[in-house]
């Protein structure tokens, strides 16, 4: 079977799925402050397998596995340090499962933020300890059977880079997830929650560490062009597009600024026809938002 590296090399479009925590929370599944959805492993694993079914039968061919929030760090501050391992290697269990049950060909993402405890940059660990828990995060992924590690909503030069050597680590292809943002002023883009840095500084920083893949992920569908335009001058092999809809009160979501999935999709190819090769959806998007992707991209089966 063609892998998902095949599939870029073939100039296809691959479908990605959409967003894994905000879809456990229409679930009826509570997000924390702390560990924001990965606690739901833990409490509702059957909720978690199903968002990734629901996932896989809407069209996508890649999976992200629910560990954005499950950090060490993250999870002590939640009260279940001592669970880490086995919430995560829960996550792609279920992940697995998901796949296999539906005998298609989709590929496993491990999910790795740097994401700060209680969501607040000022309680992130030291450097050497916060370097030294997303290597835990992401050589326990590789060890579960990810086909690879998905940074995601990557925005800054110092936590961001520890993340990447982190996941280089393992040896398992890298996705660079940024996040990015309109400026206030309407000029220009930057970091999505910070907003005095430039987002060219992170793309100027983590692109050269070497990434497989650099998506725009968890951004304004607005800003989505111009960031496509950034990364192209920097970046010159496979890129993706996975939006967020809507607006984030800690620590739930808001649907406020809704798109339809055809509209969703309606963007999509815009971005492809501007480069991208990976399309999906980020928080706010939902399994119909996927579908609507996979019959603007792939032809129906025989």
């Amino acid at each position: 079977m063609a892998t998902w590296q095949d599939r870029l090399d073939r100039d296809e479009v691959l479908v990605i799925d959409g967003g894994t925590g905000t879809e456990l929370e229409r679930r009826g599944v509570p997000m924390g402050m702390a560990a924001w959805s990965g606690l739901a492993v833990h409490t509702h694993p059957a909720v978690v397998r199903e968002v990734h079914e629901a996932y896989i039968d809407a069209g996508a061919e890649v999976i992200i596995t629910n560990t954005f929030g499950t950090t060490r760090f993250l999870l002590e501050t939640a009260g279940v340090g001592d669970e880490f391992e086995a919430i995560n290697r829960g996550a792609v269990r279920l992940a697995m499962e998901a796949r296999d049950a539906s005998g298609r060909d989709v590929a496993i993402a491990g999910s790795i933020s740097n994401l700060p405890p209680g969501m607040e940059a000022a309680n992130y660990p030291p450097p050497d300890a916060e370097l030294e828990g997303l290597r835990e995060l992401a050589a326990l992924l590789a060890d579960s059977g990810v086909d690879l590690i998905a940074l995601e909503m990557l925005q800054d030069t110092r936590h961001a880079a520890r993340a990447m050597e982190a996941a280089l680590a393992t040896g398992l292809p890298v996705w660079l997830g940024v996040s990015c943002r309109h400026r206030p002023s309407g000029a220009g883009l930057v970091s999505f929650d910070i907003p005095n840095m430039d987002f060219a500084k992170p793309l100027d920083a983590l692109i050269p560490m070497g990434p497989a893949v650099v998506n725009i992920m968890h951004s304004e569908i607005a800003a989505v062009p111009e960031a496509i335009a950034m990364v192209r001058e920097r970046w010159s092999g496979a890129l993706g597009v996975y939006p967020e809809i809507g607006d984030f009160e800690p620590p739930n979501w808001r649907k406020d600024q809704d798109v339809a999935p055809a509209d969703f999709a309606a963007h999509a190819r815009d971005w492809v026809g501007l480069g991208a090769r990976l399309v999906g959806g980020c928080c706010g998007t939902t399994p119909e938002h996927i579908a609507a992707l996979d019959a603007a991209f792939h032809a129906p089966s025989a």
